[in-house]
C-alpha cells in the first residue's frame, strides 16, 4: 500500500494517434453531433474517407473519436477534446515541419491549441480570435437577388479575377504566390464545375460572388462573399447571400458561414438574411 507521503504517480502520457478507415463510421457519427462546426471536415471525409492517399489530410484522436478529434491538413482544426487532448494534438503537430497555413475551429479549442504551438511556430501573421459561426435552417428573411446564379465553366477567367481580388482583400496575401496561381485556379475551377460558385454579372463583370466551399450531408458552408467596390452600398451583399443561402437550404441542408466580429457591414447583412450565431470560431493565419 502506498504511503500517503509518497508522491502520487503521474498519469501515463498517451500520444495522439492517426485514425484509419476502420474508424470512419464512428467518426462520422461523432461529427454529426456538431454538423455546422464540423462541416469542413465532414465534407472531406464523406467524399474521401480516412485514406490519406488522396492528400486530403489526417484525422487524429486522443482516447477515441468520441473523446477527441483533430484534423490536420491545409488547416489544423481541433474538433473536440479536453486540455490533455489538445496537448497531445500540439505534440503530434510539432513532430514534423509545419504543413498547415492556419489553425481554425471553435474558439475554445483553436486558441488553446495555438497557445501550445506559438513558441515553436513563431508569430502569427494575423489572429482572428472572435468569428461568429452563423447558421440558417429555413428560407432567407431577405429577398434573394434573382440575378445571382451558378457560374458557368466558360466564365472561369472573369470569376477568377473577382476571387483573387476577394482573397487579397480578405486574407491579405495573393493566392497566386508560389505557383503562379495554378493551384488556386484549379480550386476555383473545381467549385465552378461542382455548381458551388455563384455570382451576379453586370456588363460581363462580377458584381457579387460567393461559393459553397464545403458541402457535407448536413451543412453547406458559404465562403468568399464579396461585392465589387463599385457596387457596394446597394444591398447586393444581402440579396446575393440570400440567394446562395436559399439554394443551400433547398437541398435540405443548413446554410452556414463564419465572419470576423469587426466586419459590422457583413454582420448586418447576414442578420438581415436570417443567419443566427450558434458558436464562435477563431482563426490563426500563418505565414
Amino acid at each position: 500500500m502506498r504511503s500517503l507521503l509518497e508522491p502520487a504517480r503521474r498519469a501515463k502520457y498517451v500520444p495522439a494517434r492517426q485514425l484509419a478507415e476502420r474508424d470512419l463510421g464512428q467518426v462520422l457519427r461523432v461529427l454529426d453531433e456538431d454538423p455546422v462546426a464540423a462541416c469542413m471536415v465532414a465534407a472531406r471525409l464523406q467524399e474521401y474517407g480516412l485514406d490519406n492517399r488522396y492528400g486530403q489530410g489526417e484525422l487524429w484522436s486522443h482516447g477515441g473519436p468520441a473523446e477527441s478529434l483533430c484534423f490536420s491538413g491545409v488547416n489544423l482544426m481541433p474538433l473536440r477534446g479536453d486540455r490533455a487532448a489538445i496537448r497531445a494534438f500540439a505534440d503530434r503537430a510539432l513532430r514534423w515541419p509545419r504543413m498547415c497555413s492556419s489553425v481554425v475551429g471553435r474558439r475554445e479549442l483553436a486558441l488553446p491549441l495555438w497557445e501550445m504551438l506559438a513558441d515553436h511556430w513563431g508569430t502569427a501573421r494575423e489572429l482572428r480570435a472572435d468569428q461568429p459561426l452563423l447558421a440558417l435552417t429555413g428560407p432567407a428573411l431577405a429577398a434573394a437577388d434573382p440575378e445571382v446564379r451558378q457560374v458557368r465553366p466558360d466564365e472561369l477567367d472573369r470569376y477568377l479575377a473577382a476571387a483573387i481580388a476577394m482573397f487579397i482583400e480578405e486574407v491579405g496575401v495573393d493566392p497566386r504566390a508560389g505557383d503562379g496561381g495554378r493551384g488556386y485556379r484549379r480550386r476555383v475551377a473545381g467549385l465552378i464545375g461542382a455548381g458551388r460558385a455563384w455570382a451576379r454579372f453586370v456588363d460581363g463583370e462580377v458584381a457579387y460572388k460567393a461559393e459553397v466551399g464545403s458541402m457535407s450531408r448536413r451543412t453547406g458552408q458559404i465562403q468568399g462573399v464579396w461585392v465589387h467596390p463599385e457596387y457596394r452600398g446597394q444591398g447586393l451583399g444581402t440579396a446575393g447571400t440570400a440567394a446562395v443561402a436559399d439554394a443551400v437550404v433547398a437541398t435540405g441542408r443548413t446554410a452556414s458561414l463564419y465572419v470576423n466580429d469587426y466586419n459590422e457591414i457583413a454582420r448586418r447583412a447576414y442578420r438581415a438574411v436570417g443567419f443566427r450565431q450558434i458558436a464562435t470560431f477563431a482563426t490563426v493565419l500563418l505565414d
